[in-house]
């Protein structure tokens, strides 16, 4: 099918909207999954309000207050829930049947426990692309898809971010991550980070996380290292969040074939979507975005000039607010 050129809004400085007030949860409690893991969610905003959930980025992340506050509270019934290994989700940092399809799963088994027949499907970062594989699994449950920082876990991507791309704009940040690693074995960065990751010794763990976690710190944000989420100092996330992103990137996302997510868009361009991006993204490249824009030109695809990859920053805080207050309306 032709593609038309994607026609992006540029976001302005002028007249930006903050977060929504904090806002704590309603309900919360541990969801059973059949298998080894229990899924930790909760539930905030207004019961009777518009249906969503939100999806924390990693993999290996976990949820915070702040994902909660991109959505107008008293008209959003919101669910946030921690990914299998992740947060306060047990076990911790487990990777057994931990994938993209079982992450899909739980998905659905939290939809059908809270008694939702379709809702909107926000996330960024590893949260658009098990959003976008989620959408693509289940097209008839998405009423609409609000996603930053696109990542459509490719070997592109991963290549950019984990061995040669990125590296030429952080030699710093990159000689810092780069350092656990022997010379010998640094043409393939991901697979010696991934022995160190799944290794017995709890210590080699710890040295790998440090430095992994550490990385995409040092380049989520064109305000520098003090944008660093705070988590990634503390070892238990580091070990959590590294493990299974390593986990799930040597995988290839456990993803039948490289590019699947474009090559199935199809399945998802009735849905109304809302794609914000950081010009200055080096995490996930505004590259991934247009592929997805031209795939999906009637998603409404708005280009922060002055942002880099974190949520935070303010023009993705803009365009997040006001794309969740767009999607109130479909």
């Amino acid at each position: 099918m032709e593609r038309n050129t994607p026609s992006p809004v540029v976001s302005s400085s002028a007249h930006r909207r903050g977060l929504f007030r904090e806002n704590e949860p309603y309900a919360q409690g541990w969801l059973a999954t059949g298998g080894p893991h229990e899924i930790f969610y909760e539930e905030c905003g207004t019961p009777d309000g518009k249906p969503c959930v939100i999806l924390h980025g990693g993999p290996g992340g976990a949820i915070n207050p702040t994902m909660r506050r991109f959505f107008d509270p008293s008209r959003w019934r919101m669910a946030l829930f921690d990914q299998r290994g992740c947060g306060k989700s047990r076990p911790n940092a487990s990777l057994d049947d931990n994938t993209t399809w079982s992450l899909i799963e739980d998905i659905e088994r939290l939809r059908v426990h809270l008694g939702v027949e379709k809702w909107t499907v926000f996330g960024g970062s590893w949260g658009s692309t098990l959003a976008l594989a989620y959408a693509i699994t289940h097209p008839d449950r998405v009423d609409g898809l609000v996603l930053r920082g696109i990542f459509l876990l490719t070997e592109r991507e991963l290549r950019w971010f984990y061995q040669d791309g990125a590296s030429i704009l952080f030699p710093d940040a990159w000689a810092r991550f780069t350092a656990p690693i022997p010379v010998a074995e640094r043409g393939d960065l991901m697979s010696a980070y991934h022995r160190r990751l799944t290794s017995s010794d709890r210590a080699v763990q710890a040295e790998a996380a440090a430095a992994w976690s550490q990385w995409e710190g040092d380049t989520i944000s064109i305000r520098g290292p003090e944008a660093r989420p705070s988590k990634f100092n503390e070892i238990d996330f580091a070990v959590a969040f590294a493990r299974i992103e390593c986990h799930f990137f040597a995988n290839g996302g456990f993803f039948d074939e490289d590019g699947w997510i474009l090559k199935n868009i199809e399945k998802i361009r009735k849905i109304p979507g809302w794609i914000v991006q950081g010009r200055f993204d080096v995490v996930t490249p505004m590259e991934s975005a247009w592929a997805l824009k031209t795939a999906w030109p009637e998603a409404r695809f708005d280009i922060v000039w002055d942002a880099g990859h974190a949520s935070t920053e303010p023009g993705i805080v803009d365009g997040l607010v006001r794309a969740t207050d767009q999607a109130l309306r479909g």
